[in-house]
């Protein structure tokens, strides 16, 4: 945990514009995290009841077009 406090200490000495890149850094890394996460799910068949259920719902008109 040192190394985090340490992180965060360094993090409040940048300039707010530092701080908004490295904000947007780990917005994106979640993003990427988050979409690694989805794929490895759909790989291993923990999404397949959810993807036919919602096929089920579409086809009996329940969903809409985003």
């Amino acid at each position: 945990m040192g190394d985090i406090a340490e992180i965060k200490g360094r993090i409040e000495t940048l300039s707010a514009e530092e701080q908004a890149e490295i904000l947007a850094w780990l917005i994106e890394r979640d993003h990427q995290n988050w979409d690694e996460q989805i794929a490895r799910d759909q790989k291993s068949g923990k999404l397949a009841s959810l993807i036919a259920e919602a096929k089920l719902d579409r086809a009996a008109g329940k969903a809409r077009e985003l």
